[in-house]
């Protein structure tokens, strides 16, 4: 079927939520990516941070089709292979991948998306709250944010372009500046005993690449536990090595209670994640959340295999020297007034809204590019990304910014 073809149906048929590049992608391998047309593209969005393994990485391709061979999905009802093994690995990488029992046991229940883990995440702070604390039911969350799209995750959203359409919202969040302690503090101040949690995101990802200060994120630590709350890292773009930590808290002295993760966790297959130190964890009860799909067999196949292969390759190793190098050359771009993130997840700023624009004609170069913003260039590439890789994207870059 023809391009023109499957954008007549993708029309008549889909519903119009996404303004579609003109594209059709059809083949994957690594770093690049080629469309109906066999013309090829040097990929630095990985699926929004999905693809942390780069396109088809042969280790999740196998997993995955020798899985479907045997068991596609049974429920949660019954026990299953791989998934008892991807959550104990989850918990050493929350650790800092310093052993199973360096910081105690984390405890998870497998969702299908981001917005899954991050609803999980507030369900069980409530729970926590009701079961072990004073019974607050506030979740506050920063200006900027993104948790997902569901009602609920919409409503934790600090953002009102995201919202408006779609009052009354859910009830029960209160928000507050990025990096504003002042603003934290009297937001407590405000609802005493009522907070049961904050959530946060280490580096804001959908708004530009804005990251948390140190301090300000140990405030929200020190802040939460004096006042009988939890605090909840959303990890769904930031975890899973992509700032050259297995997650992004980790580079700022903190531990929080509560970890939602996804996009990179299955290399690529849908899935989610919601993690909780054991002692939290205990708050949930049989029949207090579940999930028809979620940690279904080939979904844990995928995730063992990707989790594995994170490891094996020294991902993390490749992040940081990459990372770098990516930060170091993107400053030197012309029209770039600064680079924001850690590892492999940046954000470029322009000092015109050309972002788009930018988008646009790299794809005409063969790049896959992203704008969050008009003046924002985000970078979320495989984490197998290269330094050769970078050079060609710098060099097709100064063309385009030239």
């Amino acid at each position: 079927m023809s391009f023109e073809e499957q954008k007549q149906l993708d029309e008549a048929y889909v519903m119009p939520t996404f303004a579609r590049k003109q594209v059709c992608f059809v083949e994957g391998e690594g770093m690049r990516l080629r469309d109906d047309a066999g013309k090829e593209y040097l990929d630095f969005l990985s699926g929004i941070g999905v693809c942390c393994l780069g396109h088809c990485h042969p280790k999740v391709v196998g997993a995955i089709e020798a899985q479907a061979k045997r068991l596609i999905h049974v429920s949660n009802y019954y026990y299953i292979e791989h998934r008892g093994e991807v959550a104990a690995m989850l918990s050493n990488m929350l650790n800092g991948w310093r052993g199973e029992d360096a910081s105690g046991a984390w405890q998870t229940f497998f969702a299908n998306s981001g917005a899954e883990a991050n609803e999980c995440a507030m369900k069980l702070a409530r729970v926590w709250s009701k079961r072990f604390s004073h019974g607050g039911n506030i979740i506050i969350t920063l200006e900027g944010s993104f948790h997902g799209r569901t009602m609920e995750t919409i409503a934790a959203t600090a953002q009102s372009v995201k919202q408006e359409l779609f009052t009354p919202l859910p009830e029960g969040f209160i928000h507050v500046p990025l990096n504003d302690i002042d603003a934290l503090q009297a937001a407590f101040e405000k609802h005493p005993q009522q907070v049961c949690a904050i959530m946060l995101e280490p580096i804001q990802g959908e708004s530009g690449v804005h990251p948390c200060t140190q301090e300000f994120i140990r405030v929200c630590e020190q802040l939460a536990h004096s006042n009988g709350a939890l605090l909840i890292a959303d990890e769904v773009q930031t975890g899973i090595c992509r700032t050259g930590r297995p997650f992004a808290f980790q580079h700022f002295g903190v531990q929080p209670d509560i970890v939602a993760i996804a996009k990179g966790v299955a290399g690529g297959f849908p899935m989610g994640a919601c993690a909780a130190r054991e002692e939290v964890a205990a708050a949930f009860q049989p029949g207090d959340h579940g999930s028809t799909f979620g940690g279904s067999n080939l979904a844990m196949a995928a995730a063992h295999a990707t989790l594995h292969a994170l490891q094996d390759e020294h991902i993390v190793q490749n992040v940081v020297e990459v990372g770098a190098y990516l930060e170091e050359h993107l400053a030197q771009l012309p029209h770039v007034t600064e680079v924001r993130g850690l590892g492999l997840m940046l954000g470029a700023e322009l000092d015109e809204a050309i972002a788009p624009d930018v988008v646009a004609a790299g794809l005409e170069a063969g790049l896959v590019l992203n704008a969050p913003k008009p003046t924002t260039l985000r970078f979320l590439p495989p984490l197998i990304c290269t330094k050769e890789d970078v050079d060609e994207l710098i060099e097709k870059l100064t063309g385009i910014l030239s």
